[in-house]
């Protein structure tokens, strides 16, 4: 279908009226026109690249209530709030609401009162809901986090399975489905579950160049993370992540304790002490929230300044979403990884062991192998992470295997001793152990265990002596990596594979990651550090941008919302560094719309020039 001739420059100035914005992004604008234009649209893009413009302006063109359907029930106040301070008649139907405040906003929309309307999936299941949409107009309906009704993804959700009707009883009502993160496999997926097979799909680089992409190996964790934090991101706010509502306790604690404020957040903790700490997180500087992977999915924080994994992820599409959420307003942000032997151990237990057939743990068996290559690389982490949704890339320079490349060796000999002390335990005496028993075995320890068993007296007991025990146990660790060693699911016992004779026959060639030396870590560290010098505000913008920043900060508690809904950090630093001397100058600014202009243009010129 053609554009009707005018109808982009109306999007352009709704761009400039409502947001503040010159101009789209790269991609924005033909996704925008697309949509304008009545048509249906599966948009890639990652986190912090525009996604929410793509279908918030058409609605706001269009005629009719643009309608959302987001799973994010605990933020949507927080999105519509963001909304309605730019301007935007924006509401929102969730459980969180009484029968009064559901009210007002079905008024509102059947009236036409609303120009954005936010849905939780699971509502379309109630009839009233469908009945109401029925009553009003609807300009498009957007699908927001659109991997989750893909089983190849890795947020599946079964309320999103629902979305494949709302072609079928609203026909001439365009769509557009949105997500992060999705490889090929997801994409084909998302369409085919949605009734997107004919939209046309716009897939945006999957590149975050800001971001420094760093894994090592878990060597005391805690103590890893804490001389991050402490040297790289001091006073900066971030996510930790853990795979265990226990580890989440703990490393708060242990962060909190060494001077580091921190809260937790996962889904045994009650309702409003999980609220209060993602409000927290959502509204004050530098906090720090360690959570389960249930935290953070469309969290709009732009100033989230480092990721950090404590535990290995499950697949590379969760690792990038979760570490997509550092840096959405461009600055430079670090992803950094602790990883060891008993995360590979763990998931290939969980695994084996999860519920679902054969075909279902094959998939997740797929996505931890891409995430382990991703670990193990020696070439450039980016165009390995980029490669994985298709896409090419060149060398970043800003990740840890560009800034200290790692070297490769021949691992051959070391793996064919490990896979034959396997092999004596379970022929000569009818036993299986795990890595670290076996390590001991080959290293030469005469310990209580070793004695216990006569393990001394095995031909291969020593003959790893050359190797220290973490190099042991990087080479466990690769191995499980590489498909040549498994592990029992039931007490975590080293096993063969069906590849593994082919090493023991030297019919294949090992080749293993040598881990960098802890001097050259640190020299990654720094260069990470020293690559925020350039964003930094000229000195006499500082003190400027220090007064803006806590006049922001009284404005969002005086309303209850975040600070970022005021101002990004990002139109604060151009503010500070252009000096506007008039409403007309200030409102030229980059993120300064006609409402927010309006609202806050006088207070913004007062706090630049003080008494």
């Amino acid at each position: 279908m053609a554009v009707p001739e005018g109808e982009i420059s109306d999007a352009l100035q709704v761009l400039r009226r409502v947001f503040g914005y010159d101009a789209f992004r790269e991609g924005q604008g033909e996704i925008i026109e697309h949509v304008v234009a009545g048509n249906d649209a599966l948009v890639l893009m990652p986190t912090g690249g525009g996604k929410s413009l793509c279908y918030q302006i058409p609605a706001l063109v269009r005629k009719g209530v643009g309608v959302v359907i987001s799973p994010l029930i605990a933020l949507m106040q927080d999105q519509v709030d963001a909304l309605r301070n730019a301007g935007v008649r924006a509401g929102f139907l969730n459980s969180t609401q009484d029968l009064d405040e559901r009210r007002v906003v079905e008024a509102q929309f059947v009236a036409g009162e609303l120009d954005l309307l936010y849905l939780a999936p699971e509502r379309l299941k109630v009839a009233s809901t469908v009945q109401l949409l029925d009553r009003g107009d609807i300009a498009l309906f957007a699908i927001d986090e659109a991997h989750c009704v893909a089983q190849w993804g890795h947020d599946f959700r079964p309320d999103y399975l629902l979305l494949s009707g709302l072609h079928e009883r609203w026909p001439d009502v365009p769509r557009i489905a949105l997500t992060a993160t999705a490889t090929q496999a997801t994409r084909t997926e998302i369409a085919s579950r949605l009734n997107l097979e004919q939209a046309r799909h716009f897939v945006a680089s999957f590149d975050r160049p800001n971001i420094q992409y760093r894994i090592e190996p878990k060597n005391e964790p805690k103590r890893q993370l804490l001389h991050l934090l402490r040297t790289e991101h001091s006073g900066d706010a971030g996510i930790v992540y853990c795979l265990s509502r226990n580890s989440v306790e703990k490393i708060a604690e242990f962060l909190t304790a060494n001077g580091i404020e921190a809260v937790p957040y996962h889904a045994g903790l009650d309702p409003r002490t999980r609220a209060e700490n993602q409000s927290r997180f959502l509204r004050e500087d530098g906090l720090v929230v360690v959570a389960t992977i249930a935290f953070g999915m469309g969290i709009d924080k732009p100033d989230v300044r480092f990721v950090a994994h404590l535990d290995l992820p499950k697949s590379v599409e969760g690792y990038y979403q979760e570490t997509g959420r550092a840096g959405r307003d461009g600055l430079p942000s670090t992803a950094w990884l602790a990883y060891g032997l008993n995360d590979v151990v763990n998931l290939r237990k969980m695994i084996d062991t999860s519920e679902g057939d054969a075909a279902h743990r094959r998939r997740l068996s797929v996505h931890l192998d891409a995430m382990l290559a991703l670990c193990e690389t020696v070439e450039c982490r980016r165009v390995q992470l980029l490669n994985y949704f298709g896409q090419d890339g060149e060398p970043c320079g800003n990740c840890d295997t560009c800034l200290t490349p790692p070297e490769s060796w021949d691992g051959t000999i070391a793996a064919q001793k490990l896979l034959s002390a396997i092999v004596r335990l379970d022929r000569e005496r009818r036993q299986k152990f795990g890595a670290g028993h076996v390590i001991d075995i080959l290293t030469g320890k005469k310990n209580a265990k070793v004695i216990q068993f006569d393990h001394d007296a095995l031909s291969v007991f020593g003959v790893g002596s050359e190797l220290r025990d973490t190099e042991w146990r990087g080479v466990v660790r690769q191995l499980l990596a590489q498909g040549l060693l498994a592990v029992e699911s039931n007490y975590g016992a080293l096993v063969l594979t069906d590849t593994s004779p082919e090493v023991l026959k030297g019919a294949r060639k090992v080749m293993l990651r040598r881990e960098p030396e802890p001097t050259k870590a640190a020299k990654a560290a720094k260069t990470a550090k020293e690559r925020k010098a350039p964003v930094d505000l000229p000195s006499e913008a500082m003190p400027v941008f220090e007064r803006l920043r806590t006049w922001r900060a009284a404005q969002a508690k005086d309303q209850g919302v975040p600070a970022y809904v005021i101002f990004h950090d990002a139109t604060l630093r151009e503010i500070a560094t252009a000096m506007p001397s008039s409403l007309t100058e200030l409102g030229k600014i980059s993120g300064v719309g006609e409402n927010k202009l309006a609202k806050y243009g006088n207070q913004v010129l007062e706090t630049l020039t003080p008494a």
